[in-house]
């Protein structure tokens, strides 16, 4: 009986996780800006982690500096093309 009710346990959730939405076309898609604000924080929140690792001693000292560049130089390119967005007028 129990192993029954684990198996339409497992069919239920298998049907729930992976059919298809119906109503696709209904989503709204982001734009360009949002997605940008949503990678900034991102990176924010990793420079963040980052730093914290670091001060755990996760890191030496040349790993960190290359990772924090990188996340720095990434984060520089994403506000950059925030400031270019933001200061187009609108259509």
């Amino acid at each position: 009986m129990i192993v029954v009710a684990c198996g339409l346990l497992l069919l239920v959730l298998l049907v729930y996780v992976f059919y298809p939405e119906r109503h696709v076309e209904a989503q709204r898609q982001k734009t360009r800006l949002e997605y940008l604000h949503e990678r900034k924080d991102v990176l924010y929140e990793n420079l963040r982690d980052l730093n914290f690792e670091y001060r755990a001693g996760k890191f030496v000292q040349d790993d960190y500096a290359a990772q924090q560049a990188d996340l720095e130089n990434e984060a520089a390119e994403v506000m950059a093309e925030i400031e270019l967005l933001e200061a187009q007028p609108t259509r």
